[in-house]
């Protein structure tokens, strides 16, 4: 979040003739797929973990997200990709795989959750099988942004000789906190089982 700059844009800070912060925010969600929640893997028995009784390992990808924040609330949608692969090449066959959308506050704070469905399907004889879905979030605006103040003390021109020019904003305990109050985020995964998730986390 910190680099240097030559010059200010809009919620930039202005570094001529010294060291300062670029600090770019967007009211915009931030988009990711959290550790342990992109792939998931079915077997076949179901109650068998072996390797020979994997039957479909499906991934995330292609998390391509746009937003429109024209108005009071801002809206992000973010289409992506499901590519799996099967053991078997046979018929034709449709596997459904659930998945969740999290708008996450702060950090740790679910503001709202949805669970939707990716069908994958796999054309005759071939192993390779792809599904497509979507997640988006509504974030108020207001939220999303950062108060006058914090934004003050974020974007303010400095120079060398200043008594706060080498002073990083983001690293005083309130403006850190105002920046995580309007931080959001849509979080995307594969709706797993607790032993489902273990799995993940185990291998």
């Amino acid at each position: 979040m910190a680099t240097v700059a030559g010059c200010a844009k809009d919620n930039d800070i202005d570094v001529s003739g010294g060291v300062g912060i670029t600090a770019t925010r967007s009211a915009c969600p931030a988009v990711a797929v959290p550790l342990h929640t992109g792939d998931i893997t079915l077997f076949d028995p179901a109650t068998s973990r072996d390797a020979s009784a994997i039957d479909v390992v499906a991934a995330i990808t292609n998390v391509t997200p746009v937003c429109n924040d024209a108005s009071e609330k801002v809206y992000q949608l973010a289409s992506f990709d499901v590519i799996a692969t099967r053991r078997d090449a046979g018929p034709a066959r449709s596997v459904t795989l659930p998945y969740y959308g999290t708008v996450l506050q702060g950090g740790t704070a679910v503001v709202a959750k949805r669970l939707g469905n990716v069908v994958v399907t796999f054309p005759e004889g071939q192993t390779r099988g792809t599904g497509r879905g979507q997640a988006s979030a509504y974030v108020d605006r207001a939220a999303a942004t950062l108060p006058a103040d914090i934004q003050e003390r974020i974007t303010r021109r400095r120079k060398a000789g200043d008594q706060d020019a080498a002073i990083d904003p983001l690293s005083q305990p309130e403006v850190r906190a105002a920046v995580q109050r309007a931080s959001f985020e849509l979080l995307i995964g594969f709706q797993l089982t607790q032993e489902q998730l273990e799995y993940n986390v185990r291998r």
